[in-house]
């Protein structure tokens, strides 16, 4: 098994590399002050890799300790060769993960905490795990179902991991790619574009593309938007939109406080997308 601190340093190299490439070829151009988000996504990064470690990590290991002794769980139904279990736990686990990740937008309890994630005014590579420890730390209950019911083998799991991280990072960095590339890239994988458009301030544009790590999902659930250009994207959530909302204390204190209308902008008119600003094929992916 890869270490954590192996883990945390694979996933540092790619937010530095990452983090310098979109400073040299960036897809939005940034609202914000870069020192002052990164102060905050950096805190709310390291506190929720603590509580992973502390809490999400040593469940799902529990869990699949015991699924192991019973041989219990979805991939050992039926007898299959070893690759063939990986592959089908590998798919599970990131199918498993949209379902989550849909959840936190749609359960409002849950969506007190992710929130937080999404009033990142800028999206880049610092946002990638800008999540409260709240939510993080509710993600310890789903993580031990999740590995329970699939019965993931411990290279599998470990192999998911690294790969759903890493693509974390890359979906959220603000990296301009060639059109055409990102393009055949989607295919297999959520990218840049596609990400970017699951945090924009339109309601129905941010209930979108839910995937992790394959788009597939997205299309097989009917909840893919990809004709939304860049350039037309306001990142954030319009209700918590203030400079202040984005504040440390502020945003760590936010699920726990009166929720706001979170569509609405201060003014009170919702954040609206006219037909003329999308591109046409809602399954092929704009500039």
């Amino acid at each position: 098994m890869i270490p954590a601190l192996v883990t945390l340093a694979i996933i540092g190299c790619l937010v530095g590399i990452f983090f310098l490439i979109e400073r040299l070829i960036p897809l939005r151009r940034s609202k914000n002050e870069l020192l002052g988000r990164l102060l905050v996504n950096t805190v709310f990064s390291a506190v929720a890799f603590l509580v992973a470690a502390a809490l999400v990590r040593p469940a799902a290991l529990s869990a699949m300790r015991w699924t192991g002794q019973q041989s219990f769980g979805l991939i050992h139904v039926v007898p299959m060769p070893a690759g063939a279990q990986f592959v089908i736990a590998f798919l599970l686990m990131d199918l498993s993960f949209y379902w989550w990740h849909k959840l936190n937008h749609r359960v409002p309890f849950l969506w007190r905490f992710h929130n937080v994630h999404h009033i990142d005014p800028d999206l880049d590579v610092s946002s990638g795990f800008r999540f409260h420890f709240g939510e993080v730390a509710m993600s310890a209950a789903f993580r031990v179902v999740q590995v329970a019911l699939i019965g993931i083998s411990l290279p599998a799991f470990v192999a998911y991991e690294l790969i759903f991280q890493a693509n974390t990072v890359f979906h959220h960095s603000n990296v301009r790619l060639p059109i055409r590339f990102e393009r055949w890239l989607n295919k297999v994988l959520v990218s840049p574009r596609m990400h970017g458009i699951h945090h924009s301030q339109v309601e129905g544009e941010t209930n979108s593309n839910y995937s992790v790590v394959f788009p597939w999902w997205d299309r097989f659930h009917r909840t893919l938007g990809l004709n939304v250009p860049q350039a037309e994207i306001v990142i954030g959530v319009p209700g918590y939109s203030s400079p202040e909302d984005n504040g440390l204390v502020n945003s760590l204190l936010m699920p726990f406080k009166k929720q706001r209308e979170y569509w609405r902008c201060p003014g009170g008119q919702p954040a609206n997308r006219e037909a003329k600003q999308l591109s046409g094929d809602r399954t092929q992916l704009a500039e």
